[in-house]
């Protein structure tokens, strides 16, 4: 009895290259985005962590109230720098992910499959948006729970949204890009820490600038972190935003027009090495 040999030959949809990136982001943003759920520490790293920052800041920062207008308590000061801080740290999570995806081998099972190099980038990214945006509800409904009094109209909060969110994405690309570039999951660490810690703390987030040593103030008052920060402030309590509002944006843009093609040549020479 002679046995027939099946052969199976798999046959994959043709698309557009444009079209095929975004099927393939929207899958990696689902399988980044799942991790965020399905990663207990990482849950509640999201929920906790803001937590703990506001608790502690406020505590250990309230005297720095007493230099502020009368009608502005210290809490209402500090919520926006604390979620921008916790926004902009929450943001490296892309880096860690991009390390450990390539670390791993993951990329290499992506490469045997007709997808997007990008796609992968994009997923991490964006995942660290919805990340941002948990951590940041948890943290105003932990600020209202303090005594945070927000005074921003619906219109407001549509642009202190939109701020922080490409915010987000302007960090994330940043991110990426040390994330293909540090050769192990603990040299990304270190490379987020003197990126991001000198940019959160030498900024407007927990004292005004003004009270901040003359030889730190230029850069405290002219760094990114610092505009997104007051434009963020200006907008929660009502106070004048001046200038900082469209140099938030066009620092964010900025940071995104070098960040998104750096990071995506970058992986792409990576994942060809690999």
């Amino acid at each position: 009895m002679n046995e027939k040999e099946t052969q199976v030959e798999l046959v994959f949809s043709k698309q557009p290259k444009f079209m095929q990136a975004i099927t393939d982001s929207l899958l990696m943003i689902k399988r980044s985005s799942t991790h965020i759920i399905r990663n207990t520490d990482q849950l509640l790293g999201t929920f906790f962590q803001p937590i703990m920052f506001l608790v502690l800041f406020t505590a250990v920062f309230n005297a720095v109230g007493l230099a502020l207008p009368k009608d502005i308590s210290y809490l209402d000061f500090l919520m926006a720098g604390i979620i921008v801080q916790t926004v902009a740290f929450g943001s490296t999570t892309t880096s860690i992910a991009v390390a450990n995806d390539l670390q791993r081998g993951i990329v290499d099972r992506f490469k045997s499959l007709p997808m997007s190099n990008v796609a992968v980038l994009n997923g991490h990214v964006i995942s660290d948006v919805f990340r941002n945006g948990i951590s940041t509800t948890v943290m105003l409904l932990t600020g209202l729970l303090f005594g945070f009094r927000p005074d921003a109209s619906f219109s407001d909060w549509m642009l202190i949204i939109g701020i922080l969110v490409l915010f987000t994405l302007a960090f994330s690309w940043l991110s990426a890009i040390m994330g293909v570039l540090a050769k192990s999951v603990e040299g990304v660490q270190w490379m987020s820490f003197l990126i991001v810690f000198p940019l959160t703390f030498a900024s407007g987030a927990f004292a005004p600038t003004e009270s901040l040593a003359e030889w730190i103030r230029p850069f405290a008052e002219n760094q990114p972190i610092t505009h997104v920060i007051e434009a963020v402030r200006g907008l929660m309590i009502g106070t004048p935003i001046d200038d900082h509002g469209w140099l938030a944006i066009v620092w964010s843009l900025g940071i995104l027009v070098v960040s998104i093609p750096v990071a995506t040549w970058l992986f792409k020479k990576k994942t060809i090495k690999v």
